[in-house]
Parts: structure tokens; C-alpha cells; sequence
């Protein structure tokens, strides 16, 4: 486990099956890990929580190698069995405060937020990090209110824990995001989705 205080928010990778086609995910994870990535967020939909549990071992054991840290998504307990680094929660999960009780101070917690207001709130509820989006058009999550790049910047300009925008982030507009002066982008389709995971991680990670 690493200092969490030292945890490298640059890029982001969040998986997602659904953008990967006929790609393995350990293989891809991997590729991603060499160009750049400092980051994984695991997120797993639609599976038991056995084999979420066997899945996150494995991606825990490849990370491992890297010194990349392993976040889950949603799942306090999977994130607790595997031992993983964190978990990120979104607004309908365990509360910030149990889910710090219940992993321990050494634990990275993040949650999501679309605002100055819940921003604050997050923070003041022991959030290690913020994840600030949806920014643009994303096909990995229908269920995401757009906030600007306007308000990503004050959000940034009013809390002091990091914060990394997410949602549609690509090689084209990836520039504006680091503009508004966070800490991290977050990304899925605009890496795993991509002919070269490799080359497209390396080039994010550049910007």
C-alpha cells in the first residue's frame, strides 16, 4: 500500500468491458499500466461477487508488479477482501464516513460529485479525492449530470484534496481539462477503446 498521500491522480484508467471488443482485460490493463496509466479503478457490472472477487485479485496481483495503485468501484467489500487500495463511491453507495470506519485511515477513498456544494460536503466527510464529471458525451455511463469546465476549475479553486475530472475525456480535448488545473483526467473508452492502448495511454499521460 502505497502513502495515499503520494498517489499519482495523472491518469486515471477505469475499466470497462464494453469498450474493449474482442481485447483482453489483464492484457489491456497491462498496456495501459506501461504507457502511463498511474491508476486503476476496477468497475465491474452484472457479475457475481465471486468472480468479482477472483477478478480483483488478479488485477490486484498484476498492478502489484507496477506500484500502481487498485481502486473499487461501489464495492467496499470486494475492495476489503482483496485488500485493494480503495474504493471510489458514487452518491447511492456506503457513505464516506462508514466506508472509513470500515476500510481504515490508510485507505484511499473517492467519491463523485458534480458540484461546488457537494464537493465541500465530500470533502468534509473525509474524501481522499474527488472525481468531477461528467464533462463531456460518455457512452461508459448514461447516469451522469454534465458539469462545465467552468465549474470544474472553481470546484478545483475551492477544495484542497485532489481532484480529477472524468467523463469523455479524449486525446482532443484532454488539454482544456488540465487547463482548469486538476489534479488527474479520468478515462476508459478514450484508452481501452483504442487500437494501441499502449499509444494512446503514453499520449494522454504526455498532455
Amino acid at each position: 500500500m502505497q502513502d495515499k498521500r503520494l498517489i499519482n491522480y495523472s491518469l486515471y484508467l477505469i475499466t470497462d468491458r464494453k469498450v474493449l471488443g474482442k481485447k483482453e482485460l489483464f492484457e489491456s490493463i497491462e498496456a495501459a499500466v506501461k504507457g502511463g496509466v498511474t491508476l486503476v479503478q476496477l468497475r465491474e457490472k452484472g457479475i457475481s461477487d465471486y468472480d468479482y472477487y477472483l477478478l480483483a485479485l488478479k488485477v490486484k496481483e498484476l498492478l502489484v508488479k507496477y506500484c500502481v495503485p487498485l481502486i473499487i468501484n461501489d464495492r467496499v467489500d470486494i475492495a476489503l477482501a482483496v485488500d485493494a487500495d480503495g474504493v471510489h463511491l458514487g452518491p447511492e453507495d456506503l457513505p464516506i464516513s462508514s466506508a472509513k470506519e470500515i476500510m481504515g485511515s490508510d485507505k484511499i477513498i473517492g467519491a463523485s460529485a458534480n458540484c461546488v456544494e457537494e464537493a465541500i460536503v465530500f470533502q468534509n466527510q473525509g474524501a481522499d479525492y474527488l472525481g468531477i464529471g461528467a464533462l463531456f458525451p460518455t457512452k461508459t455511463k448514461s447516469n451522469t449530470e454534465n458539469v462545465t469546465l467552468r465549474e470544474l476549475k472553481k470546484i478545483k479553486e475551492t477544495v484542497h484534496i485532489p481532484v480529477v475530472g472524468i467523463g469523455g475525456i479524449n486525446l482532443e480535448n484532454a488539454s482544456s481539462v488540465k487547463a482548469a488545473g486538476v489534479d488527474g483526467i479520468a478515462v476508459a473508452s478514450a484508452v481501452l477503446g483504442s487500437e494501441s492502448i499502449f499509444d494512446a495511454a503514453y499520449k494522454l499521460r504526455r498532455i
